[in-house]
């Protein structure tokens, strides 16, 4: 393993802040709940939920693409953030087994720019598409003192709703000892850990440079738009037993802990890509923080019983997409990748 050299807190994220911090915003706003009724769920999950009568859940996420947005515009490349934008939005969504339905977006540029804004919007329809939900309405703001540094700068958010049956919920309450842990590929980075990466890649390697051990220049690598799982997973849903969701962004797979007080044994995580070592190698990251900042090859999660595998394996196949079982739920505490303790 390699030696400890930097930390995500060391590119100005620092984990355990931000988690202190969210405990203090769900002290604040757990006193709004009783504004309204039907609050099921308001914080702590990856959606929140609000029960709208006849059995019907209201699933609500709200996420932006991050720091990635600045590679985009180092890159001048801006029509795939908003495949991100959907995917960081439609895929926790669905973590609680919601169907993503409708979409707002949120662009903030530097300055008025409609070939800027088109070039957005065309990657928020392609991941609207992915996704099947509809973009129902947004927002453009120019904040010429807010968004600043490139000339093409911009932010990029959005919100998603998605609806459920009350009764199909699906909150980790059914996680039990050895449900199996299936792992559905990612294909690359996605959209998590770039404060980091831009610190330490961009400090190596320009930004259009072709590199050899990824096959591609640092823009396209770094600009491969996070995969969009919801058809899959909803396909699953209507025929399979599913214990638990969980979608593999930022915190990595220290989120798997939210879903249940069972332990994780990630015993069959496969090889990680060739970005995940390059970013290894050069920072000198050891094992444990690189799990809990990254994908590392596996961008969502699915926990079912053991004789759902085949089932789950088929419907991802049919998608075209990889998933292997890398694990199992057990009587331990916490994540474990191997005999590593990751939280």
């Amino acid at each position: 393993m390699n030696s400890l050299k930097i930390k995500y807190k060391d590119a100005g994220v620092d984990l355990a802040k931000i988690k202190n911090a969210h405990k203090t915003i769900k002290n604040l706003i757990s006193d709004t709940h009783k504004f309204k009724t039907g609050i099921l769920s308001g914080y702590g999950h990856y959606a929140s939920l609000l029960e709208i009568g006849n059995n019907k859940v209201i699933a609500m996420h709200t996420d932006g693409v991050g720091t990635k947005v600045l590679i985009a515009q180092m890159a001048g490349r801006f029509n795939t953030v908003g495949i991100d934008c959907i995917a960081m939005n439609v895929n926790d969504v669905i973590c609680v087994g919601a169907e993503p339905i409708a979409f707002v977006d949120y662009i903030a540029v530097r300055k008025a720019n409609e070939k800027l804004v088109q070039e957005i919007m065309k990657g928020l329809v392609e991941g609207a598409r992915q996704a099947d939900v509809a973009i129902v309405g947004g927002e453009t703001a120019v904040m010429p003192d807010v968004i600043t540094g490139y000339k093409q700068a911009f932010d990029l958010a959005g919100t998603v709703i998605g609806i459920a049956d009350k009764q199909k919920l699906v909150l980790g309450n059914k996680i039990s000892y050895d449900d199996i842990i299936i792992g559905v590929e990612s294909n690359g980075l996605h959209s998590n850990g770039y404060s980091l990466v831009r610190k330490v890649l961009l400090h190596k390697y320009k930004i259009r440079q072709k590199i050899s051990e990824l096959g591609s220049t640092l823009a396209e690598e770094l600009l491969r738009p996070t995969r969009i799982y919801v058809k899959p997973v909803l396909e699953i849903l209507k025929s399979v037993e599913v214990h638990g969701l969980a979608h593999i962004t930022g915190g990595a797979f220290t989120k798997l802990t939210r879903l249940t007080k069972f332990g994780f044994k990630l015993d069959g995580m496969p090889e990680p890509h060739e970005i995940f070592k390059l970013i290894q190698k050069h920072a000198k990251i050891n094992d444990r923080e690189m799990y809990r900042t990254f994908n590392m090859g596996i961008g969502f999660c699915i926990i079912v019983p053991r004789d759902a595998e085949d089932a789950v394996v088929q419907v991802f196949r049919r998608h075209d997409m990889r998933c292997s079982v890398i694990g199992k739920i057990d009587d331990t505490k916490g994540v474990y990748i191997g005999k590593l303790k990751i939280v």
